[in-house]
């Protein structure tokens, strides 16, 4: 386990104090883990488990839901783990209540069942969990009304724990790393496939992993990726063009980061470049310095919002994706965003946060310039984890 059992059981608590503030005596968490990441932060969160089923198989006769787990939290109970796997690795799960089964849909609803769970229960996952699976459990659960509660364990898990904290440090300085390799490689006219190659190769020896490596350059660098089956591809830069990469996803034990740069192949660029890339990184180093706890998340999005348009650059592709400064990190990038649509007035950074700046420059004729950096809000406010060189030249 990346974590003491003691840290578990806090988060525990936490959700059931999170539960009964909004009226909930049972939740049900689901997590889609195997061979995908991206909605596994609460199971992971609350139970370190990760299913090694390859995926989200087509069901069969013999097995139904497979890539789909459910943590049960009852309030005075240890939370129950109902699984697609059948065996349990107690050594690495946060829980001793484990079900692995064919079928851990049915699962869930014959476990409510046999503990007489009725009226209102709140579904964790409803914003992923398939309709063909929600209406099996609908059909099996006739005396349970379900309450969509998406937000409920994001919400525990903002604040990090001094552990978590510690744990982002470490995923902060092996994508560093990785990063550097990357953009190295870039600059000196390696391929992009080379170049992502460089940064993996750095993270899988040290125990991490990643999502995705976008990269592309040139005159198609307004898009994020060269290949959007791969994120790169194997084409190589010309010396002078506009090359820039991202690493994201769960760099290590499930936590997300998700640094961007640009740069120059050759390390000389134009005028032009030089200036469209400056000003993003200009605009980034005076969004974060606005960041300390109490700040309203809405105000530092008009802060990006009036300093973006000063510039006089756009970007009609990557902005129109990304329409946001930045965002909480935990198991994937979460909310508060920073734009003022995306947040509320009561949205406010605080201390133990992990969070990024990103912003996406465009000049036609010229090239994309995208900038991402994350870092840990403390006291007196921002603590870059993230700190790959924001100009290399």
């Amino acid at each position: 386990r990346p974590f003491s059992l003691d840290e578990y059981e806090t988060r525990w608590e936490k959700t059931y104090a999170a539960m009964a503030d909004q009226g909930y005596d049972v939740a049900v968490v689901w997590g889609k883990t195997s061979g995908v990441y991206e909605r596994a932060g609460d199971m992971l969160y609350l139970s370190n488990f990760f299913s090694t089923h390859s995926g989200q198989e087509p069901d069969t006769v013999l097995w139904n839901g497979r890539s789909y787990s459910a943590l049960i939290m009852q309030q005075g109970e240890v939370p129950e783990l109902i699984t697609d796997e059948a065996e349990a690795r107690f050594d690495i799960i946060a829980t001793d209540r484990f079900q692995g089964l064919y079928d851990p849909i049915k699962g869930v609803a014959d476990t409510l069942k046999a503990r007489g769970i009725e009226g209102k229960v709140a579904l964790v996952g409803s914003d992923f969990l398939p309709m063909k699976y929600w209406l099996q459990i609908e059909a099996q659960t006739p005396s349970i009304d379900w309450i969509p509660e998406d937000d409920l364990v994001r919400g525990v898990r903002l604040v990090k724990s001094p552990a978590e904290l510690a744990l982002f440090r470490e995923a902060g300085e092996l994508v560093t790393r990785a990063h550097n390799a990357m953009m190295e490689a870039l600059i000196g006219g390696k391929a992009e496939s080379v170049a992502a190659g460089a940064a993996g190769k750095i993270l899988l020896e040290g125990g991490g992993n990643w999502h995705r490596m976008p990269i592309s350059h040139g005159n198609i660098s307004q898009y994020l990726e060269s290949d959007p089956l791969t994120g790169f591809s194997t084409l190589t830069p010309a010396e002078g063009d506009i090359v820039h990469g991202f690493i994201y996803g769960p760099i290590l034990k499930g936590y997300w980061l998700d640094p961007g740069r640009t740069a120059v192949c050759g390390g000389k660029p134009s005028p032009e470049k030089r200036h469209v890339t400056e000003s993003l990184v200009e605009v980034m180093g005076k969004l974060m310095a606005a960041i300390k706890p109490g700040v309203k998340v809405k105000d530092v999005g008009i802060l990006g919002d009036e300093l973006s348009e000063a510039t006089g650059y756009s970007s009609e592709v990557l902005k129109t994706n990304w329409p946001y400064y930045g965002h909480s990190n935990g198991c994937m990038w979460e909310a508060p965003y920073i734009e003022p649509r995306l947040c509320s007035d009561d949205d406010v950074f605080l201390e133990g946060m992990v969070a990024s700046v990103e912003g996406f420059f465009d000049s036609p004729g010229v090239g994309t310039a995208v900038f991402e950096t994350n870092y840990i809000i403390t006291k007196d406010g921002v603590d870059e984890i993230t700190p790959v060189p924001h100009l290399f030249w």
